[in-house]
C-alpha cells in the first residue's frame, strides 16, 4: 500500500510540473503574438508616413521620377507581406533600400530640407524607426525564450505532445543592422537623415570628428626683457658741470 501512494503522488507530480508547463508555453505563445503585433503596428504607421512623404519630396524634384516609383513600388511590397516573421523581414530590404535613394534625392535641394512639413515628416520617421527596433528587440528576445524551451529537456516532452513549434525571429539584413536606422540631423552641414550610427567620437590630438580645427594650444609663455647693467661706481658730474 505504501508503493502504491508513492506511485500515485509521482505521478501526481508529473501531471502538475506538465500542467505548469503547459501553461507557461501558452503564456510565451500569446506574449510572442503580442510583441509581434507591436512590430506590425510600427511598420503600419511608417508605411503610412511614406505617401506625404514622397508628395512633399515631388514638390521640389518632381523629375526624380524613377526614385519615387522604386519607393512606392516598395512600400507596396513591404505593406502587402503578411506571412510569417522572416518573409516580413526580406520585404523590408528593398523597402529601406528604396527610402535611402529618396533622401540621397533630398541633399541636393537646400530649400527641401528647410521645409516645415518635410522637418515634421523626418523626425515622426525618426521616432518610428526608434519604437520599431525597441519592439523588435522585444520580440526576440521572447521568440529566444520560449525556443529554448522547447528544444530544452524536459519541457520539450510537453512541446512536442501539445505540438508547440519553434518561433522564427524577426531578423533583418544585415546591410540594413549594420547601417542601423534612419538618423534625423539639423546640424548645418549634415545631412538631413542618415542611416548610420548616431553619435562619433573625437579624433586624437584634439581634432572633432566632423571635420573642424583642431582646439586652440596653450599661450605662449612672455618672453623675459634683457637685465639691466649695474651703474659703473663713482659719482660722476652731471652733464655740462666740471668739478671744482
Amino acid at each position: 500500500m505504501t508503493w502504491l501512494w508513492i506511485v500515485l503522488g509521482v505521478v501526481a507530480l508529473l501531471v502538475i510540473l506538465g500542467i505548469v508547463s503547459y501553461n507557461r508555453f501558452v503564456s510565451q505563445r500569446q506574449l510572442i503574438r503580442d510583441s509581434w503585433a507591436n512590430i506590425d503596428t510600427e511598420l503600419r504607421r511608417r508605411y503610412d508616413l511614406i505617401p506625404n512623404l514622397v508628395e512633399t519630396v515631388k514638390g521640389y524634384a518632381a523629375h526624380e521620377r524613377q526614385v519615387f516609383e522604386n519607393v512606392t513600388r516598395a512600400r507596396a511590397a513591404a505593406a502587402a507581406a503578411t506571412g510569417s516573421p522572416a518573409e516580413q523581414a526580406a520585404a523590408e530590404g528593398p523597402f529601406v533600400a528604396a527610402l535611402r535613394q529618396l533622401f540621397a534625392v533630398v541633399e541636393n535641394y537646400p530649400e527641401l530640407k528647410a521645409n516645415q512639413n518635410f522637418l515634421a515628416l523626418q523626425a515622426e520617421l525618426s521616432n518610428t524607426e526608434d519604437r520599431l527596433q525597441t519592439a523588435r528587440r522585444f520580440y526576440n528576445a521572447n521568440v529566444r525564450d520560449y525556443n529554448r524551451r522547447v528544444q530544452s529537456f524536459p519541457s520539450n516532452t510537453v512541446a512536442r505532445t501539445f505540438s508547440f513549434k519553434e518561433e522564427e525571429f524577426f531578423e533583418i539584413p544585415d546591410a540594413i543592422r549594420e547601417a542601423g536606422p534612419p538618423q534625423v540631423s539639423f546640424a548645418p552641414g549634415a545631412p538631413s537623415v542618415s542611416f548610420g550610427a548616431p553619435g562619433g567620437s573625437p579624433a586624437p590630438g584634439g581634432t572633432p570628428a566632423s571635420g573642424g580645427a583642431p582646439a586652440p594650444g596653450p599661450p605662449a609663455p612672455p618672453v623675459p626683457a634683457p637685465p639691466v647693467p649695474p651703474p659703473p661706481p663713482g659719482d660722476p658730474s652731471p652733464p655740462g658741470q666740471s668739478s671744482s
